[in-house]
Parts: C-alpha cells; structure tokens; sequence
C-alpha cells in the first residue's frame, strides 16, 4: 500500500476547490489535518489548511512540495475540518468561505494588535440626523459614515470607513463637531477581568428536570448515543439553564468538554454570568464583540485545553474542541441563528451535524420549539424531553385577551391602550411593581400618508415607506439606513393635513409618559441601545428598580428574569401576523409565548394583556392557552399540502442586481437551466420579484425549491452559482433551508 504522502489544501482565495502537494519526506508524519502550512501557488507562496492526507492524486504532473509547517499558527481538530466541508457542500458555498468561518480572523492571520482600537459610534442621534438632512449634498462622505453607523450602530473605525467608501479625514470631522463619538478600547486579554462572580451550587430539581437529565446522562454515558440529539421543550420559567448545568457538570466529570449557544451576543454576558458561577476559571466566552486580543487568548485557552466549556453566540460552535461531549442550544428556535451571508448555515442544525460527527449529544432547549426540531422529536430522530411546570411551583402567568374591535367604539382611551390595560399598569405600578410593554415595531409611527391623493413617504432605494420619528421629526429607513426631514406638507400636492399613521415603541413611551404619571420609564430598542453598555445600563437599573416600565421590541422578549415584573402587555399581537411568510404565524406564537413568559417569575404572581383585533388568529388563541401542541398540528395542516418545512426542504434561490431588467433575465435564464433535475416530487416557484422588491438600490428576485429530497438539485445549484457565468453587476446566492421568505 501507498503511503499517505498527498496533501489537499485549500488556500485563501474563493476558488472552491483544493489543491495536492506533495509532502515532502522531513515533513511526512508531521503534517496534520487541519494544519496551515506554506506552499508555492503560482509565483506567490501562500498560507493553506490541510483538508485531507492520501496516497494518491489524480493530476498526472508532477506536484510541488509544502515548503513548511507554520508551527506558530494554531490548527484545526480533524473532526471540525470534516464540519467545515460538510458545510461548504450543504449550504452552497465555496470550500474557503466555510475554512475561514472555523477560524476567526485573528487566529487566521496571527497578528493581534497590542494597541488601543477605535470604535465609534453616534453621539447625537438627533443632531446626525439633522447634519444628514441639512448636508445631503454637500458632505457626502459624512453622509455616508453616518448612515452606516445608523444601520450598524457600533463599529471599529477602520471598518466603518470601508463600509461607507470614506476616509479618514470625514470620519475625524465628524468626531470633531460632535457628531461621532471616538471610543479608545484596550485589547484587554481576559474578558472577565472586570466580573465578579458569586459562585453557587447545584439546585434542587424537580421531578421532570430530574427525569430529563437521567435521559441527558444516560445519553453521555453512551460512546456514541443514538438518537444523539434532545429537544427539551420546557414552558417558561421552567428551569431549563439548571438542567443544562448539572448536565454541563456531568460532561466535565466524564472528561468531556461543552459549548453552550445562545441567539444573542446581548444574551451572552447574563448567560456567562450564571456559567462562570457555577464553573469558575473553567468557562471561556467568543463572540465578535471581543476585542481582537480577547479573542485570540480565548480562542487559544480552548484550543490549549486550559478550559472545557464555551458560551457565545453562533460562532462560539466552531470553538476547537477535541473531546466535545455535549453542546446546548438555548432557544433553539430563535432565527438569529441563522447566519445572513455565506455560508448561510443554521447554527442549531449545525450543531447537530457537529454532534454526529463527534459522537456528542445535542440539547435543543426551547418554551417554544421550532416546528423543524419538534417534528424530528415526534418522529424519534430526536429524543423528546418536556418540563411542563414551573419551578417552585409558580404558576403560569393568567392571559386576558382584549378585543381592539371593541376598544375602538370607546373613545374615552387612547388608540393602542385598552382600559384593561390600563388600568392594570396603574395597579402594579401603585403595588410598587414593575411591568413590560411591548411592541415589536420602532419609531413613532410607520409612515406618512397624504389623505387629499394618497402619497406615501417612500425610500427611494428600497420598496418600504419611511419611518417616522418624532423626537428627531425625521423620516428614515431602516432597511439601508437613509434620513430625511419629517414632511410638513404632501411633497405632491402641497397639502398640510398630512397624517402619520401606525405607531411604534417611541409612541408608546411618549404616550406612556403622558398616561402615567410619575413613573420612570424607559425604551430599549435598536434606537435607544446605540453601543454595547447601553443594554446593559438599563437591564442594571430595571433589575434594582430604577425603572417601573420597560418598553421594547422583541430584545426584550427572552432571556430577562426580573422576580417584580408582574405585568406583561402586549400592544398588538397581530404585528407580523400577515406578512408574506409561511412563518409569521409560527413567529407570532413564538414571540407572543416568550415575552409573555417574563411575567410572574417572582412569588407575585403575573398577569399578560393581549391586545389583538384578531382574537380568534389560531396563532394569538393558541398562545393565550399555551397550547403548543394545537397550534403545531393546526399550522402543519398546511404545510403538508403545501410541502414546506418540515414537511420538506426548501432551497430559495436570489438574485440580485441594480438594473432589474438585467436581473430577471437572469433569473429566467437560471430556472430554464436547472430543469433537468427538476422531478415530480420537486414543487417550484418560478422567479419572481421578492415580497421587498427593492433594498439598497438593489432589486431582488426570487426562485423557491421544495420537497423531500433535494440533493442533486442542491448539488447543481451549488456548481451553477459557484462556477457558472453571470452578467457583470447581478449576484445570485442560495439560501438553503431559508427561514424567511422576505
């Protein structure tokens, strides 16, 4: 037999493919997978990782040698490489876009800057917008790094002048006039070094969670546990986080290292929290707000085996584990898991992949499952956990639905507040109580509308009207991040009568303010949460009851445990009922039964107002009744007919580009193509502009693939988008197994 003696390796450039060299005899036996090595491409020599070691290769010319080992840089463990290239091969990507999502950059390169790095964010947001409505053409790069920071709120200055095409010199104008705050931030090396941490010990479990880690144990025990994943359906407050504890706990007498997912890098530092206390030094934390110092020593402690257990957000799955016995999957449900450019992977199913090949168990946890996970449950491809009480005997909190349609006829009350409503926040905020209020929409209204002919204040660049924000009586979008000034008057008709319709969080807390009096409220969306501290700020000061009324948007809809919160309400239930989405009723009942959950959580007991005008919305009744199981087999009625996950898979193809003519024949020209592995059992939607036709100046069209088994449709796909011609200025891309239709 051959030795082993041929090299694949992939380089950094988006090729999609790899490369044999031959290893040459000092290097035999010291050359790994997933090792970077250096090799000659071309007339260059470049960096490249090790895919695979074998005997033989298939190019009949002599290959070159890998001329070193880079011994300075850190290596991939086998079994991640193998994840990496499963990864590139679902998910339609190239082979180095789905290496370098393993890696991150800092461990890539090797060069972690010692120095302080500059991020900056808005200083004024009124004053920005005003300088962005005032200077629109005169100062445009300005214009630019503003608009950027809108959408992205808080950035590193090198990389918001990329994204906004500017220099240096706007930027420092900018932060010179006051508009722009410049933050110098130490590359710290521990990311605790600011924490302390109350350790604690092991709680009492009840009967379900201790019969749902019997299961989880047995499962570890196990060299190679089948079925190795487990959906812990868990209501509320159930005590989830303590049975992925003591199962962490488990994992670590057995040897076994963990990682720990939750949807959210503004999660994270609350779940490090409980972790650390309860494992100390032996806790490690990723994520991309890390410094890049940070990052490199944590990425390193893990991959130096100095800890066994990582917290993140998505990208903390890759954390380069070798003996990986269990990962926990917090809220699996959550759509942020999924990653919105390439490699377009879903973090809970790569997960579970991850687990498979590394023989680890996987625990879903969720209050409300996605349909995909609870489908593979029931059918025995997982393993079905439920707690369905809560801790110490609390009881769910009681659901008052409130009929908007009858709330209208009375006009003694404001539009959004019901008497119901309230008059229950004024008794728990007289009972020195605290409450939640929540609207999934931001702004002050949604858009502005001439009632004399029918205007709408629309984006110019995407296919979605305006948003309107009081405070800074300005118009913006927050698709692509444009501002401009709040009409006075129909830009059409001269009008003045105009009318701002619709209402959003920063309504609700101008009219909260007015309603009731005396109370100190506060906002927490993604206009009020400018940079990192400020989620935690007010988290901190509603915690020691600085704050009696939290308002917000869907970040405040899970993770928070406040004992004194004893009132939840919902302003509309019906937001995102009826978008164009075979989820959004799915989404309606999860968020409703999640934000709904942040009520009596104390010995107080909690009550929930829904406001809907749809009271009897299968989605709102359901939740209402906490009656999951109802709702899934009411909606899985019409994916079955309809073959949408999970009754099958669905691959969605974009396409994308400025001229929209260019676009659609491209996207024609792609549907007459794949036709040949087209079958029967394969139900397509032919191209067609996207629900939002237009974002960024970019017009979107669509091409939906759904059945049972979509791997050599899949497979095409891939080569057509990776390898095949396209005009210059459209870009095509598949998002396999996509969430969102939008």
């Amino acid at each position: 037999m051959n030795e082993a003696h041929i090299a694949k390796v992939v380089v950094n450039l988006s090729l999609d493919r790899s490369f044999d060299y031959n290893i040459p005899p000092p290097l035999r036996g010291h050359v790994r997978v997933g090792m970077q090595v250096m090799v000659p491409f071309g007339r260059s020599r470049r960096p490249a990782y090790v895919l695979e070691i074998v005997s033989e290769s298939s190019y009949s010319e002599a290959l070159k040698d890998i001329e070193m080992l880079n011994d300075t840089r850190p290596h991939l463990p086998p079994k991640l490489v193998e994840l990496g290239r499963w990864m590139a091969e679902y998910y339609c990507c190239a082979g180095e876009k789905a290496i370098r999502t393993l890696l991150p950059e800092v461990i890539r390169s090797g060069r972690v800057k010692h120095k302080q790095k500059s991020y900056c964010y808005i200083a004024d947001t009124a004053l920005a917008e005003r300088f962005m409505i005032e200077h629109a053409r005169k100062a445009k790069a300005k214009c630019a790094l503003l608009k950027v920071l809108f959408q992205q709120q808080t950035l590193p200055a090198d990389r918001l002048m990329k994204e906004a095409g500017a220099g240096s010199g706007p930027l420092k104008a900018l932060i010179k006039e006051g508009l722009v705050t410049e933050e110098k931030r130490v590359v710290e090396a521990d990311p605790f070094e600011d924490s302390a941490f109350m350790a604690t010990v092991p709680h009492e479990l009840t009967d379900e969670q201790g019969e749902a880690l019997k299961i989880i144990l047995d499962k570890l025990s196990q060299p190679d546990p089948t079925p190795h994943a487990l959906l812990l359906h868990g209501v509320t407050g159930s005590g989830k986080t303590e049975v992925y504890l003591q199962a962490i706990a488990q994992a670590q007498d057995l040897g076994k290292e963990a990682i720990v997912l939750v949807p959210e890098i503004s999660l994270t530092p609350q779940t490090v929290a409980r972790f650390r206390a309860r494992f100390g030094e032996r806790v490690s934390v990723l994520h991309s707000m890390l410094s890049d110092r940070a990052r490199f020593n944590e990425w390193n402690r893990i991959n130096d085996g100095k800890v066994k257990i990582c917290v993140g957000a998505r990208s903390a799955l890759f954390a380069p584990f070798r003996n990986l016995g269990l990962i926990v999957v917090d809220e699996e449900h959550e759509n942020s898991y999924k990653q919105g450019e390439s490699p377009r992977y879903h973090a809970r199913d790569v997960a579970v992949m991850r687990g498979r090949l590394e023989k680890a168990v996987v625990l879903l946890g969720s209050a409300t499952p996605s349909f995909e996970s609870y489908s593979n449950a029931l059918s025995g491809k997982y393993c079905l956990l439920k707690l369905t009480k809560r801790v110490d005997d609390l009881m769910m909190p009681e659901m008052r639905v409130v009929d908007m349609r009858r709330e209208a006829l009375n006009s003694e009350h404001p539009g959004f507040f019901s008497k119901t409503l309230l008059e229950a926040v004024r008794r728990r905020i007289a009972q020195g109580e605290q409450a939640i209020l929540f609207l999934n929409r931001l702004g002050y209204a949604r858009q502005m509308l001439c009632e004399h002919c029918g205007y709408v204040a629309r984006c110019p660049d995407c296919s979605v009207p305006y948003t309107y924000h009081k405070k800074r009586e300005s118009l913006s979008c927050h698709l692509c991040g444009a501002v401009i000034p709040a009409h006075v008057k129909c830009p059409d008709c001269s009008a003045e009568d105009i009318r701002y319709m619709g209402v959003g969080t920063e309504k609700v807390e101008t009219i909260a303010g007015a309603l009731f009096k005396g109370a100190k409220i506060a906002r927490m969306d993604s206009d009020t949460m400018r940079n990192p501290a400020s989620y935690e700020r007010v988290l901190n000061d509603f915690k020691r009851g600085a704050i009696d009324i939290l308002i917000g948007t869907q970040m405040i809809a899970k993770g928070l445990h406040f004992p004194n919160v004893t009132l939840v309400g919902i302003i509309n239930a019906d937001q995102g009922l009826y978008l164009p989405d075979f989820r959004a009723e799915e989404r309606t009942f999860q968020l409703l039964t999640q934000v709904s959950g942040r009520a009596g959580r104390g010995d107080k007991g909690g009550e929930v107002i829904v406001q809907t005008f749809n009271p009897f919305n299968p989605a709102i009744d359901c939740a209402v009744n906490y009656d999951f199981g109802g709702f899934y087999e009411r909606d899985m009625e019409v994916r079955r007919e309809l073959l949408y996950p999970p009754c099958g898979h669905m691959i969605v193809v974009h396409f994308k580009g400025a001229d929209s003519a260019l676009v659609s024949a491209f996207a024609n020209e792609f549907a007459e193509k794949i036709q040949p592995a087209l079958n029967d059992g394969i139900r397509v939607s032919a191209p067609a502009p996207a629900p939002i036709e237009r974002i960024k100046a970019q017009y979107r069209y669509m091409m939906m693939f759904r059945g049972q088994n979509l791997k050599k449709l899949r497979q095409l796909i891939r080569e057509m988008l990776l390898h095949g011609e396209r005009p210059k200025g459209v870009d095509a891309y598949a998002d396999v197994d996509a969430l969102s239709l939008l």
